[in-house]
């Protein structure tokens, strides 16, 4: 029972995602032999649970088969966000890769997503969305292609997926691949799997910036993104009510974890007042005023925008064309100011977070 033979048995384990032994991929942190037990402690670049349970299982196994008798102590400890980087090679041609989150649903979040994407598509920016809301997808309505699907390419003798275009911005959801009547029923690893695919198995070319949907609350899928993508940030969206600004903190506190480690752009105050459209300089603060504008500052993170809550917005997503391509309105204004402001923050938070690896 040698180090070197413990270790060539636990070089038989693979990180399901990485698709190496734990062994070369240094994910063995800690490992102490004795007559009677093996204690060991290694990393898994996913940090959801049902993870790590699995590759805790593989250890137990993989040993107790080799060494009958012995008492196995297995840990498994989520990758520290730093150490992950050196193991990403992940869509080099994309610049920036930006979640948009909530803690909350009905907030706005899809809504919030495909202008800002139609922002930067309207300033000139190579855009691309992930509609990563596995159980509510509503890319496919917002742009108005609920019934076109993506078709597959040949890059370098690969099968590719190439995504749905729709003024000018790539699109790939879920509700390309599902029956848009039909509830999609999958438990959390069977959802992440799915959205990891959308990544993997597509070809986005050069994108400037390639924006995540993700679903409300912070679950399996926010893991299982984050160990797979390597988000240059988040942006979390919540109405000023009190409600969805508890949720809105936790995601906030989510991306801050040390096994995540993901910078908060920003966040964005969506109907944050109503304004009649017969009454257009009128305010009415129907869901409080300043909620998430008080938390931005509250927990040190930048307000990227307040958005009123307008009826031309949801019309206008109904029809399957972003409010922001209606030139010359108080909404477009307000969702290209939002444009601009993200864009600046989006490069804040990369000089430092290279600042930062400049200091370790």
């Amino acid at each position: 029972m040698s180090r070197e033979y413990v270790l060539e048995v636990l070089g038989k384990i693979m990180d399901p995602d990485l698709k190496k032994d734990i062994v070369s991929l240094n994910f063995v942190e800690e490992l102490k032999i004795d007559e009677q037990s093996i204690t060991v402690t290694v990393y898994s670049s996913n940090p959801a649970l049902h993870a790590r349970k699995r590759l805790q299982e593989a250890v137990e196994f993989n040993l107790k088969r080799e060494f009958e008798g012995i008492v196995i102590n297995c840990t498994v400890q989520a990758l520290p966000a730093e150490a992950k980087e050196a193991h990403r090679k992940f869509l080099p041609e994309v610049k920036n890769i930006v979640a948009i989150a909530s803690g909350k649903g009905g907030v706005g979040k899809s809504t919030v997503t495909a202008n800002l994407a139609g922002g930067l598509a309207k300033a000139g920016y190579r855009v691309g969305i992930v509609d990563a809301d596995i159980y509510g997808p509503s890319m496919p309505t917002m742009f108005d292609v609920v019934n076109d699907r993506p078709t597959m390419i040949d890059v370098e003798g690969k099968p590719k997926i190439s995504p749905v275009v729709a003024y000018g911005i790539k699109i790939l959801s879920i509700g390309f691949f599902t029956d848009q009547d039909n509830a999609v029923v999958w438990r959390g690893p069977m959802a992440a799997k799915a959205l990891t695919q959308m990544f993997t198995d597509a070809e986005w070319g050069k994108l400037d910036y390639l924006l995540i949907d993700l679903p409300p609350g912070t679950g399996d899928i926010h893991l299982s993104l984050v160990q797979t993508v390597p988000l240059d940030g988040a942006v979390i969206v919540s109405t000023p009510q009190e409600v969805a600004l508890a949720d809105a903190r936790k995601g906030i506190n989510m991306f801050k974890l040390d096994t995540i480690n993901v910078p908060v752009i920003g966040v964005v105050e969506n109907m944050a007042w109503f304004t009649p459209a017969e009454l257009p300089d009128n305010k009415y603060f129907i869901f409080g005023r300043d909620g998430a504008k008080n938390l931005a500052q509250g927990m040190g993170v930048p307000l990227l925008g307040q958005i009123p809550l307008v009826q031309s917005v949801r019309e206008a997503g109904d029809v399957g064309k972003p409010a922001v391509f209606q030139d010359n309105t108080p909404t477009s204004t307000a969702f290209e100011e939002l444009v601009r402001i993200f864009v600046q923050e989006v490069e804040v938070a990369k000089a430092q977070k290279s600042l930062k690896k400049q200091h370790v």
